[in-house]
């Protein structure tokens, strides 16, 4: 049975916590909630999708480890729905494996959070990504071009020969940053503070998963993005089988 906690205020940021361990959506339910965040929760992880058909959600924070269906598995449909692909995704979970960490990144999410979590980092973590998602309704107009690659910033919206790519808000913010800044490197160290606004330690492991996932979606024009061993990424100048006379 779902808890549910409502806030009369419809402006306010929506986020749905779905776990099947009550007591834990009902303590992350509450400190979101004394932050300003419209909350709702479920514990029955087979009424997750329509919850959030239902709620439409600014955010989805996700359990892993469920009964009959896995956050895995959720977050994929998540990201298979139309209306609901673009939604930011943290996964709260106790399995803290690397392996467990890029599996739950390729899967869509945007952050990974591990039990036993504080909860002053997962009200701040879902503040930083609520921002980002926020400041891409707030650019300007602009559009920028790699090869085939046109992104505009203003429609969030990425085509490759004219054709849509669907892009997660992370991905399309790491794709924009390389865009921007093409010919320069990106440390992995400033990757995680401008696109996903950490400013402590963790794993750079996440920006290895992130690009990998971005270039296979961008197929044939992921030559564009450069690795720089042991150091970060780089949009190229130029195609790798161009000539340079």
């Amino acid at each position: 049975m779902a808890t549910v906690w409502q806030m009369a205020d419809s402006s306010r940021k929506k986020i749905l916590v779905v776990d099947d361990e009550s007591d834990v959506a009902d303590l992350v339910a509450y400190h979101l909630k004394t932050k300003g965040f419209d909350t709702e929760t479920v514990n029955d992880p087979t009424q997750s999708i329509g919850a959030a058909r239902s709620m439409m959600p600014d955010l989805v924070i996700l359990d892993v480890m469920m009964p009959e269906i896995n956050g895995i598995q959720i977050c994929r449909l998540l990201r298979a729905d139309p209306a609901l692909k673009h939604v930011p995704v943290i996964f709260l979970t106790a399995k803290v494996e690397e392996n467990d960490r890029v599996q739950g990144l390729e899967s869509g999410a945007d952050d990974y959070i591990c039990k036993p979590f504080s909860t002053k980092e997962l009200v701040l973590r879902v503040q930083n990504i609520l921002r980002r998602t926020s400041e891409k309704t707030e650019s300007k107009a602009v559009k920028l071009i790699v090869g085939s690659i046109e992104l505009d910033v203003d429609r969030h919206e990425v085509q490759i020969g004219g054709e849509i790519v669907d892009l997660t808000a992370t991905e399309f913010k790491l794709l924009h940053l390389l865009m921007e800044r093409r010919g320069r490197v990106q440390t992995r160290e400033h990757l995680l503070l401008n696109v996903w606004n950490y400013e402590t330690e963790i794993e750079t492991r996440t920006v290895d998963t992130h690009v990998r996932r971005l270039r296979e979606k961008l197929g044939g024009e992921a030559e564009w993005i450069e690795t720089i061993r042991g150091v970060g990424y780089r949009m190229a100048e130029r195609r790798v089988h161009e000539s340079t006379t």
